[in-house]
């Protein structure tokens, strides 16, 4: 009996998808300038990183983005916003764990060896509590869930729990930045 290739919402045979070291290589090239150039890094292990890369250029061929390697993705994009590499929990995950939930994003620590990356717990919410925001009216106030930080060198702003451990513009330390406006209660 022949068999048949089978379209699941938009999965795909993985033996199907072929993915060259080339294409590995030149990937694994531009993420580890860019995550330099931006304060992060790849995780040391080239090898390992190199497994996550090829996941990523088959979610890519597969669904027409980078969703996660280590999660299970819709094949909906809008579904899968957040869990695009660098995913939404990317930085929360370096801050708590030093790793990323995939472990291709590192901390400082563990690439000078001071400290092993561990399995980190999913902090993605289940898909039923995934539900789109709310529109609401616009009041003249608004809510910040994060707080922004402010780099002091350069002035480059972000919004998130912690600043980077490096700013993506100027390279100034973590040190260098301060809390320009506090998260909302």
């Amino acid at each position: 009996m022949a068999s048949k290739k089978v379209k699941l919402r938009g999965c795909w045979d993985l033996n199907n998808i072929d993915i060259s070291d080339a294409e590995i290589d030149a990937l694994y090239k531009k993420l580890n300038k860019e995550a330099t150039e931006a304060g992060y890094h790849l995780n040391p292990d080239v090898d390992f990183t190199k497994q996550l890369i090829r996941s990523l250029l088959i979610n890519e061929k597969r669904y027409g983005y980078w969703a996660c390697p280590c999660r299970l993705a819709s094949g909906v994009k809008e579904e899968d916003i957040d869990v695009i590499c660098p995913c939404d929990y990317r930085d929360p995950d370096l801050d708590d764990y030093g790793v990323c939930f995939c472990c291709l994003y590192v901390s400082t620590d563990i690439v000078k060896g001071l400290k092993q990356a561990e399995s980190i717990p999913e902090r993605r919410p289940p898909r039923s509590e995934r539900a789109k925001p709310q529109q609401t009216k616009a009041t003249g106030t608004f809510v910040l869930p994060y707080p922004v930080w402010r780099c002091k060198v350069c002035g480059y702003l972000c919004a998130r729990n912690n600043p980077p451990e490096v700013c993506p513009v100027c390279k100034a330390k973590k040190d260098r930045f301060e809390l320009f406006i506090p998260a909302s209660s």
